[in-house]
């Protein structure tokens, strides 16, 4: 399994389409991250660039993220990747968390980019 997240300064980034980079844990069957990369989005937003593509083809299941907005999400999910909202701090503390079941997704997203405060 792999899990993405958009990240900044390794912090989840606030907002998916605004990211500096995304990193990318591989997972073992045992839940363990055993590998880390990290990739340059490509440019535009999340929701109209090919990046859920590029992130279903690494294998992507999972993307915790600080917020995005409605078309993101949809986007993503249309390729097999669940979008877990609200994820704030370090990026492996996300991921672990997640795997752990202590992260859920806060199911609130941004309506409007232009009002949005996510960074």
């Amino acid at each position: 399994m792999k899990i993405a997240l958009p990240s900044r300064d390794r912090e989840v980034d606030g907002h998916f389409g605004h990211c500096d980079h995304f990193t990318v844990f591989t997972v073992d069957g045992d839940r363990q991250i055993v590998a880390e990369e990290t990739f340059a989005p490509p440019p535009g937003c999340g929701c109209k660039s090919n990046v859920a593509q590029t992130l279903a083809g690494m294998g992507v299941e999972v993307l915790p993220a600080g917020n995005m907005g409605e078309g993101a999400a949809r986007h993503l999910g249309s390729h097999g990747i669940r979008v877990v909202r609200g994820c704030a701090g370090s990026l492996r503390e996300v991921a672990e968390g997640w795997l752990a079941g202590r992260v859920q997704d806060s199911r609130i997203t941004c309506d409007d980019h232009g009002s949005c405060s996510h960074g």
